[in-house]
This record gives C-alpha cells, structure tokens and sequence, in this order.
C-alpha cells in the first residue's frame, strides 16, 4: 500500500514545514538500520513469534493508541503506557525510528519519515534473516491472521493461509480465525496445514463430550534441548463474536487443564515451555501468576507493542516472561534462552519493528502477494474520498476512522445515535491520502457485517453502554472478555472506570438534553452477534459507507467523539 506521487509531495511539504529535511531523517534510519536488526544469536533455543497481523499482506501505517488505560493492579503498569510514558519505561530516545513504532507521537509527520511498516515480503526477509543464524528457529503465528482484509474475506483466508506457508510458519493458534466458520477451520488445519503447520488450543473442546478439538501441544528437540509448545486461542470466542459460528466447540481459560498440560509436557522431558496465547496481556500476566511450569508467554490479541518481556513470579516460585508482539504485521519478536545442565540459564528478547524501508521485500514472497491481489485489483484500488485528516482506529474510546463509520451510519441511516464495536485493527492513513475500498474494508471486513437500524429506549442504550465498559474496564483481567469501548455517534456521556458495574456509565445527552431513560431513540450500529440480526439481512457495513464516501469526496478533519473520564486521575495510559 504505498502514496501516490500527489499524496507524497503532500506528506514532504508537512515535513518541510516542521523543519524537518526529510531525506536527512531517511538516511539516518538506514544508517542505524543494523542496529534495529542486530541480534546476535543466543543459547539454543529460538523462537520467532508475530501475531494479530490481521491479514496485511502489503506495508501499512498503523498508530498506537494514545489511550490504553489499565485500572486496578494494572493501572500505569506494562502494557497501560503510551507515549512519553512508555518511552520513558524502555529508555527510547523520542524522534527515532522505534519511537516512531511504538508510540502514536508526532505520528504522521513520522509516518512520512519512516514509510509503511509491516508486509509479510519484508517480513519474510527478517524471518530468512533471524532462522539464517539460529538452526532449527521456530516461526510461531499468534493468531488474528486471516481475517482484517478484503482478500482474507473473498478467498476465505486462503490468501493468508498460502502466505503463512511460504512465510514458513510452524505454530499457530487462533481467534478471528474462528469467524470463517468451524467447518473452514478444520479443513484448513486438516487440509493446507497437515503436516506442515501445527495448529494448537489446549482450550478448545467439543459441546457434548468435551473433547479436545484441536492439538493441545507440539514437541520439539531444538539443538538438543526438549522444548514443548502450547497454545492458546481467545478464550471468548463465542461472546466476543457470534457464537453460531463455533456452535459445537466450548472455550475458557482453561487454567487447570492448562496446568495439566504443562505437568504432560514437563512428565515428557520438555525443559523449556512456552504458551502461545491469544488471551490479552492483562489475562496473560494473570494467568502467569497462577500456574506454574511456564517459562515463556508469547501473547496476542490485544495488539500491545511491548519492547521487552514482563518477568512474572509464577506458582512455582520461578519466573514467567509474558511478551506481547504488537499486530499488523509490524514487529518480530525474537526470544533466546541459554540452557545447560536441563534448565534455563540466561535469556534475550528483541521485538523488531518491520520497516518497509529498511528491510528489502523477500522477491519470492512478493511475487506470492501480486498472484494473490491481481484478480482484485481493480475492486481494492477505487477510490472513494481524500481525507485532509489522519484517519486511525486504535484507542480505547474512538477513533478518526471510526468516527467517519458513525458518521456515515447515522446520515444514512436516519439515526440519531450510531454504535461502533470497537475493534482494535484497521490501518490508518496520512493527511492527503485516497481513501480506497481496499482501506474502507481493512476496517469492516468481518464474516458478519450486517448493519442495523433498532428502536432503543435510554435505558436499554445505557445498559450496552454498561456492559461493553466493563468487558474493557473490570478490575480483574479474567473479565474483560472483548475488544475496546464501544464505538458511539451523536450521543455523548461520561464513564467512570472505577465505580461499581453498572454505575460506570452517566450524562448521557443527546444534542446537550439528557437521555430520557424511557423514550425510544433511533440507533444504528453493524456487526451483530446474534444469529436473528444474520437472518434479518441488513447491508454489510461497507454498502453503506462506501456510497456515502464518494458522495462526500474529501473529508474534513474529523474530531472523535469522546467520553468524558471521571476519576482517571493521573495515568500513564493516558497521553497528556
């Protein structure tokens, strides 16, 4: 996904005009481009992890949320740091290149510095790269992998499924990947990946019998150290996201049979374990307290760049390293462990940002990727608008993007309030940009993007209202079983994060008058769970947005609408 020629020149006059000599700026990423990739190789067992990549088979831009509160024990804690905040943690020089990938600051201006990040073609370099110099490397994909494109959609996630086996994938464990349907899983586990590509979730089991559905585990001998991998997959599928989807399958947490898994492994000679987990970092940081075996925690789902592992005092007295590797195809993470007389010496852990400009694209996966997008070419390039603004998604409340989503569902639809789920993938694009329908659904592309025009009482909206804050904000980490806050329109309120479930939600007003608890409004939304909204056959989401989009040609700077905080105080998941 590169800028056109219009787009660039736009993008260099905002660099010009912060003093900035972009070029300059350029070569002095490529200069200390050895150091970003420099990892020499450590001890004898190494482990390659990605995850939440979202189906982006080309370079994107994608900023970091400058909201990621965390309440209770996780408040100002790893991975609640944004910003300066997080720079701060990890000794990050502000202006870099790893600034730049961690953190939402000064993000278009940098954007245009750095280039795109991510592309499973400079991707594969990296991996080629990293296995070059560790023998018997493993390449371990944390999920979240074949759904977030337009080409993911429309092929069925074959379109990842081809790239993650010329990537040279090994593990992989799952969620979104859950909404192409269990019967789709299984044939591509039991087809494409037999033999290839161990797909493991030690907490999948069936409805009536409780059988595991899924490999729990895979062992392996690397340079002579017994190593056991488990997996992970979102434990909330089926709340989440429709549950019609894995009607026969149960999933969970799982922590005992978790613990009775890493007992087998351990009984079996494995010295070191590793759980690739898709459960968030603040489950996995919980969880690793909670059991005991577990060396390594390589997670996903809640698309946190972490430079450096969390090390936890689990059970057992030792410690748990919990590592969570951002999303959309921007970092890899590269773990080492030194082992000698059958245990665990000594450790290193690199988590790389993937910079289209200063990693060369892998020719044969290149030529993997134009096969693959070719038949939709002409259908992913349409343009639809320009924005004068930068459009994003991720943050707990809202999002540019987001915000152009409700916008459009509530002049169409004839809506007073519009909902949004709020997913944290979707990639963002720089002032000056086309705005194409291969962007609009790298924002809507789900298997259920129906969207819905519901008569609402005030006090019906305030109870979803409710229930989505605390999926996001409940005080153990065991319960926050989605995504982001809801994503609203037209309505604004004010949430206190730690009041009581239910208290949370308060001054909701529409056009500044108070939200009458027993009047009906007119509420917009897209993205059902429920099977009743499938059969009741709305638009997908995109019908409805990419209309309004061309009718609208260039969109102004658009300001997301917000919740008011109350009693956050000072937190460093917060941007100033």
């Amino acid at each position: 996904m590169s800028l056109s020629r219009r787009e660039f020149l736009h993008v260099m006059a905002m660099a010009t005009a912060a003093g900035l000599t972009w070029s300059d700026d350029l070569h002095a990423a490529r200069r200390k481009a050895e150091d970003l990739y420099d990892a020499p190789r450590f001890g004898q067992v190494h482990l390659l992890h990605f995850t939440d990549c979202h189906a982006q088979l080309n370079p994107i831009h994608f900023r970091e949320p400058n909201v990621n509160l965390g309440f209770g024990a996780q408040a100002n804690q790893v991975p609640h740091r944004v910003g300066q905040a997080l720079l701060a943690s990890y000794g990050i020089k502000p202006g870099t290149a790893q600034a730049h990938a961690f953190t939402h600051l000064d993000f278009a201006r940098a954007a245009g510095v750095y280039g795109p990040v991510g592309g499973f073609a400079h991707l594969a370099t990296l991996v080629k790269r990293m296995k070059a110099s560790r023998p018997g490397a493993l390449l371990l994909d944390g999920g979240d992998t074949w759904q977030g494109s337009a080409t993911a959609l429309w092929t069925k996630g074959q379109d990842m499924v081809d790239a993650c086996l010329a990537l040279g994938v090994d593990v992989m464990t799952a969620h979104w990947e859950m909404t192409l349907g269990a019967q789709r899983v299984k044939q591509i586990v039991e087809g494409d990946f037999k033999g290839r590509v161990s797909f493991l979730a030690q907490n999948v089991k069936t409805q009536d019998f409780g059988d595991a559905v899924f490999e729990p585990y895979v062992m392996r001998e690397m340079n002579g150290v017994p190593i056991a991998i488990i997996g992970q997959a979102f434990p909330y599928t089926p709340i989440a996201n429709p549950r019609y989807f894995v009607a026969d399958w149960t999933f969970g947490i799982q922590e005992e049979n978790l613990q009775a898994t890493i007992n087998e492994v351990r009984g079996k000679g494995a010295v070191v374990v590793v759980l690739l987990s898709h459960n968030g970092m603040d489950v996995d940081l919980k969880l690793a307290g909670r059991v005991r075996g577990l060396d390594a925690i390589l997670g996903g789902h809640t698309h946190d760049g972490v430079p450096q592992p969390v090390p936890v005092k689990n059970a057992g007295g030792g410690i748990t390293l919990v590592t969570n590797a951002g999303s959309n195809g921007k970092f890899l993470g590269v773990l080492d462990f030194d082992v000698s007389d059958g245990r665990i010496r000594d450790y290193r852990y690199k988590l790389m940002p993937v910079f289209s400009n200063l990693l060369a694209a892998d020719a044969e996966m290149a030529a993997l990727i134009d096969r693959i997008r070719k038949p939709y070419e002409a259908q992913l390039r349409e343009p639809l608008a320009v924005t004068d603004d930068l459009l994003y998604r991720r943050g707990n409340f809202n999002g540019s993007f987001d915000q152009l989503i409700l916008d459009a569902l509530m002049q169409t639809q004839n809506a007073q309030i519009a909902f949004s789920p709020g997913f944290r993938w979707g990639t963002s694009l720089l002032p000056g940009q086309t705005i194409t329908m291969e962007h609009l659904m790298d924002q809507t592309a789900i298997t259920y993007p129906y969207t819905t025009v519901t008569p609402m009482k005030g006090e019906m909206i305030k109870t979803i209202l409710e229930d989505v804050a605390d999926n996001l904000v409940n005080p153990d980490p065991y319960y926050q079983q989605g995504g982001d806050m809801v994503r609203v329109g037209g309505l604004q309120y004010a949430i206190e994060p730690t009041a009581a479930m239910g208290k949370r939600i308060s001054d909701m007003r529409l056009n500044g008058a108070l939200i009458d608890a027993d009047k009906t409004y007119r509420v917009a939304g897209w993205a059902p769970v429920s099977e009743q909204a499938r059969e009741a056959g709305g638009k997908p989401v995109w019908e409805v947005v990419a209309p309004w989009l061309r009718s609208q040609k260039r969109i102004a700077p658009v300001k997301p609408n917000t919740p008011r905080l109350i009693g956050v105080g000072r937190n460093t998941g917060i941007a100033e």
